[in-house]
């Protein structure tokens, strides 16, 4: 059976085999600077409440239930990727 790579899985695969990967020289210290980050970053302790349309929030609704996650952990994660460069504004209107 041949395995059927997406596009996503090709580039990483042709980045594994253009040896453009490095190893990690500390890897334990990297493992708990990396578990330290992500802590940090999935910290939620702060509270936003906010007003939208009726119309956009049942949008916002379904397409999370699309993703599998509760709307408000679907918001949540739109807005953090948005912050940190995820998205991109729409200039065109």
């Amino acid at each position: 059976m041949k395995t059927i790579l997406d596009k996503e899985e090709k580039e990483l695969l042709e980045s594994f085999e253009n040896d453009e990967w490095k190893s990690v020289l500390d890897l334990k210290r990297r493992k708990t600077q990396l578990r330290d980050i992500s802590k940090e970053t999935l910290r939620k302790n702060r509270r936003l409440n906010i007003r939208i349309s009726e119309i956009d929030l049942r949008r916002l609704q379904r397409k999370a239930v699309h993703e599998g996650l509760p709307y408000q952990t679907f918001v949540s994660s739109i807005l953090h990727k948005f912050v940190n460069g995820g998205f991109k504004e729409q200039t065109d209107h």
